[in-house]
């Protein structure tokens, strides 16, 4: 194996996301991970504002993680590539561009909470990058804290197969340690500093259930394992290596995963959780091969994780820095780059420099020469290229799978307050929505007034007030505006439209004639050419579905964009001397909008996932303000320390002000969070409005 510049081999490598629902404890369980590996001195707070991966202003004033922070540390001569990724919902984007380049994931719980409604979110994220995770129990030492309860709603919620592989030692005020079901010893933490674990003779009052409990896991993995099912149905003796190596396999192949548990912001259980990410998450070599296309024939190619293959890396993140320009992040999947060569961006068809490439310590960087097959780094400087783009030698071209994200689902207009802002805010909110995807800026074509979009209140705040701080622009902002859209509500059978037009000279003729279907929901607009016997040449077919797509971004009741419209051009027919690209893009487009008229349009609103956490007491009002407010109880679950959690779809046009109305309802002590989940079609009453 050839060793990297630092000579720790490939598969001695992790590259490892924390995610979490907000408020688990995702960036406390960083911070003890750095401690312990010896990245830092002192135990940073997130009450305190003094950690390491929340460097932000934004992130230490609010105590949360707005963006993504990569740190690198070292345990037992392993390489492990840490991101931290954000919990709240409005800064999904940065949780599913860590996933798409992550070889595994630690996924924390709050031990009180169970599973969260962006927990939910993050796993089946996960899910669909396939990317192995072992589960995190925190916050044991809380009141309210149930070790069986989180491994039942693990279960339930998530439909996963958590296997634990160690039980807690008390629970709330009483947690001290825990039993390691595969050696069957205990170790407790005492409050020291250090957070150096003793081991201990398991606790009378513990051993029946961690006997009981290891049995479980026993049987668990046995059944993930053809060999082991035979030696236990056998009755024979399974070791403790088999037992790790076929619970690596599961967890590796996304059959289980495995459960610990400890009190992060306590300094307890950490160590063991760095073992298993050594023990139990896959290096890069355990990973499928990345498959990409070619760019000029879409043949499909195979790179294995090896510096010696031609080079293809993913620019998974781009930030804009005011000091050194824009920053980009990138996993070399196969072969290596190297400062003062040239790379290629095959979407753009164009060769970067690479200057300086950095190894990120959340905001700090330290140079590197060379990034090698399997690791994750920075470059800063690229001109053209962005998140999602491909990064290749010219001579070997590869596209890699990009990176999807949401629609934004919310707007507000932003207008400088004087002239000389004018042209700093272009250029603050051209850069921020170069470094996140989700953020859209345009210009209302009937107003004037330039839009911002993004995924939610919280998400347009933090970008305004960046845009504020770093950028020093000053702005008046508009009221929040949902980002509604528009279908139809019936199929239109054979619309046919003639674009003629005669000025003397040469003319202009196109003939289409469109049948529209009803889409399933969150295809989007497609465009099928249907027609036979060479009605219309090919040439003029590409300019047609532009023109579709076109009128598509306006609908005709609100003017806005058009979803889930199925269109097939199933006849025309063409002027040998007066058609052309332009009549023929102009008649896909006013057909297009035509026969969208015939189809009964309607506005869809986003109804968003809501999950409110209130006191017993206060159940029934907030019950009402949920009704009130258009909503729908999908059901209700009982939570520790006589809470109720409610689960509810409402309109989001429906949540503006709503955190205050909780908050007064409650006297405080109510919180929610919500998430996009469908678009549905505005009531009569409310349309009525538009």
């Amino acid at each position: 194996m050839m060793l990297k510049n630092n000579e720790i081999p490939l598969e001695k490598y992790r590259n490892i996301g924390i995610i979490a629902h907000i408020d688990a404890g995702k960036t406390t369980t960083t911070e003890q991970i750095l401690f312990h590996t010896g990245k830092t001195h002192r135990i940073g707070s997130v009450d305190d504002g003094t950690t390491v991966t929340d460097w932000m202003e934004q992130e230490r004033e609010r105590g949360i993680t707005i963006v993504s922070a990569a740190v690198t540390a070292f345990w037992k001569d392993h390489h492990i590539n840490l991101i931290d990724t954000p919990g709240h919902i409005d800064f999904t984007a940065e949780v599913q561009r860590s996933l798409r380049v992550l070889d595994g994931g630690i996924v924390v719980f709050d031990a009180v909470k169970g599973v969260e409604p962006q927990s939910e979110t993050v796993w089946r994220q996960a899910n669909r990058y396939s990317v192995p995770r072992i589960c995190f129990v925190n916050k044991m030492d809380r009141v309210g804290a149930s070790f069986d309860r989180t491994m039942e709603s693990i279960r339930e919620r998530l439909g996963a197969n958590p296997i634990a592989v160690q039980v807690p030692i008390g629970e709330e005020e009483k947690f001290e340690g825990v039993v390691d079901l595969f050696e069957m010893k205990a170790f407790i933490w005492s409050d020291d500093k250090d957070g150096i674990p003793k081991e201990a003779d398991i606790p009378a009052d513990v051993r029946s259930y961690a006997e009981e409990t290891r049995l479980t896991m026993v049987e668990s993995i046995a059944e993930l394992d053809d060999d082991l099912t035979v030696k236990y149905l056998e009755g024979e003796e399974i070791t403790i290596e088999e037992l790790k190596n076929s619970i690596r396999n599961a967890i590796i192949s996304d059959k289980a995963t495995a459960v610990y548990c400890g009190s992060s912001i306590r300094n307890r259980g950490v160590q063991p959780l760095l073992d298993a990410i050594i023990d139990f998450l896959p290096s890069p070599l355990e990973v499928p091969s990345v498959i990409g296309i070619h760019p000029k024939d879409d043949s499909e190619i195979i790179r294995n994780p090896d510096p010696e293959e031609p080079l293809s890396a993913l620019v998974f993140k781009v930030v804009a820095d005011p000091y050194v320009g824009r920053l980009s992040y990138f996993r070399v999947y196969s072969g290596r780059i190297k400062t003062g060569t040239y790379i290629y961006n095959p979407k753009v068809r164009k060769k970067e420099r690479i200057g300086r490439m950095v190894r990120m310590y959340a905001d700090h960087r330290a140079d590197i020469e060379e990034i090698s097959a399997g690791d994750i780094g920075a470059v800063l400087g690229l001109k053209n290229t962005f998140t999602g783009d491909t990064l290749c030698s010219e001579g070997k071209p590869i596209i890699l799978e990009t990176i999807t994200f949401p629609d934004p689902v919310l707007s507000i207009a932003v207008e400088p307050k004087t002239t000389s802002d004018q042209d700093k805010m272009a250029i603050a909110l051209k850069k921020l929505a170069e470094e996140d995807p989700t953020f859209q800026v345009r210009t209302d074509s009937e107003t004037g007034q330039t839009l911002i979009s993004g995924m939610g209140e919280l998400h347009l705040e933090i970008l305004i007030d960046r845009m504020m701080r770093e950028f020093k622009v000053q702005a008046n902002i508009g009221n929040p505006r949902v980002s509604y859209r528009e279908t139809i509500s019936e199929n239109v059978e054979k619309h046919d439209f003639r674009y003629v037009k005669q000025t003397g000279g040469r003319g202009q003729y196109a003939h289409v004639v469109f049948t529209l279907e009803k889409g399933e929901y969150g295809s989007g607009i497609t465009f099928e050419d249907n027609t036979s016997g060479g009605a219309i040449p090919r040439e003029f077919i590409p300019s047609i579905s532009k023109g579709v797509m076109n009128a598509a971004e306006a609908g005709t009741i609100g003017g806005y964009p058009l979803i889930d419209i199925n269109v097939s051009l199933v006849d025309g027919s063409y002027h040998e001397v007066d058609s052309s690209k332009m009549a023929f893009q102009l008649a896909g487009s006013m057909a297009f909008r035509d026969a969208v008229k015939l189809g009964k349009p309607i506005i869809l609103e986003p109804i968003m996932k809501v999950e409110i956490e209130v006191p017993e007491e206060n159940l029934g009002d907030v019950v009402g303000q949920v009704n009130g407010r258009r909503g729908e109880i999908l059901g209700m679950e009982i939570r520790p320390g006589k809470a109720q959690a409610i689960n509810a779809a409402v309109p989001l046009a429906e949540m503006f002000g709503y955190a205050t109305e909780l908050r007064s309802v409650s006297h405080g002590r109510g919180s929610f969070s919500m998430e996009f989940d469908h678009y549905s079609e505005v009531p009569e009453k409310i349309r009525a409005a538009f």
